[in-house]
């Protein structure tokens, strides 16, 4: 994959030189290009201006992005503009970017942009409902959800397929050694050596999780018989202990 970033401030993207992203690259996995659009600016080397008509702030002028995007030259990227207002970054949406050859993401600063850069734009996306200063942190974290599931780039293959979201739920809790800690002991399924009991306390684990913190993400869910009866033995557990504290 190869991804190129336009950005005021390269020096922010530091950590992405570690850590997978970094191993990715090491691979030849993944190639990252930087390109501080400021140097394209053609007035003195501005790259906001007051927009028409009046208002708070300054805009992200059109020139500077339009000739940074042709001297990239690239043919068939996929071009993202980090905007508050755009379409919420997913896991299903990281997956769907991991497939891609070629991303070009566009960092912004001040008020907003310039409405014209949207004529290059494939996608606008928003990390959240909120506001930060630049674009950089955000695509950031889009490059990491994305980078990892790029094939080969994780030891294991399958070892992002259980993680939260991925499968439409939030992933099971997880036990690693020592097996008693202060008191706080693993869950005896886990100790059982037994295959599918195991498998079964982590689909209902992970229900059970979705169920009390995500309630949201089982509306689109689409269940297995199985899921289905273990989600109903969950809702009828936690109804029971509500009646018991009234």
């Amino acid at each position: 994959m190869k991804i190129d970033i336009l950005t005021l401030f390269p020096e922010m993207f530091t950590p992405l030189s570690s850590s997978i992203v970094g191993k990715a690259c090491e691979k030849d996995l993944l190639e990252i290009n930087y390109h501080n659009f400021r140097e394209n600016a053609e007035k003195s080397r501005h790259v906001d201006d007051e927009p028409y008509g009046g208002g708070q702030g300054m805009l992200l002028r059109v020139q500077p992005i339009f000739d940074t995007i042709e001297k990239i030259a690239a043919k068939n990227a996929r071009i993202i503009l980090l905007d508050p207002a755009g379409k919420t970054f997913t896991q299903a949406y990281a997956e769907e970017l991991a497939l891609e050859e070629e991303l070009i993401f566009i960092c912004g600063h001040y008020e907003g942009y310039d409405e014209r850069i949207k004529t290059l734009v494939t996608d606008e996306i928003s990390i959240g409902d909120f506001v930060l200063t630049g674009g950089e942190l955000a695509a950031m974290t889009m490059i990491d959800a994305t980078v990892r599931l790029i094939p080969n780039v994780i030891g294991k293959e399958a070892s992002h397929q259980d993680d939260s979201f991925s499968s439409g739920l939030l992933e099971y809790p997880q036990y690693t050694r020592p097996y008693d800690f202060r008191g706080m002991t693993v869950p005896g399924v886990l100790m059982s050596g037994h295959h599918e009991n195991i498998r079964l306390w982590r689909i209902e684990e992970s229900l059970k999780k979705t169920y009390l913190r995500r309630p949201d993400l089982l509306e689109n869910y689409h269940f297995t018989d199985e899921e289905r009866k273990l989600l109903t033995k969950i809702k009828n557990q936690y109804v029971k202990k509500g009646n018991e504290n009234d």
